[in-house]
């Protein structure tokens, strides 16, 4: 499937890139977003932007969202149990 963004001519060099990191950028942002919404699995979202799903988690810091979102509690009750 395809899916097709409008967007002005002049936004890449506002942004100072060219219109193909324009548009990787806008696809990690939406992939990001999903992600960390819940929405999509991480091999989604790697997938959506065309890398693996290690890549994909390893980045998520440059996004500001946590690779994995569980509350500590939680996190050590798993870590207690492996």
């Amino acid at each position: 499937m395809k899916l097709i963004i409008n967007y002005p001519e002049h936004l890449a060099d506002a942004l100072q890139e060219t219109p193909e990191e324009l548009e990787h950028e806008m696809k990690t942002a939406l992939a990001v977003k999903l992600f960390e919404l819940k929405r999509i699995s991480s091999g989604i979202a790697a997938d959506l932007i065309g890398i693996d799903r290690v890549e994909f988690l390893m980045n998520l810091h440059r996004h500001g969202v946590p690779m994995i979102d569980m509350p500590a509690s939680e996190l050590e009750g798993d870590a207690r149990n492996v």
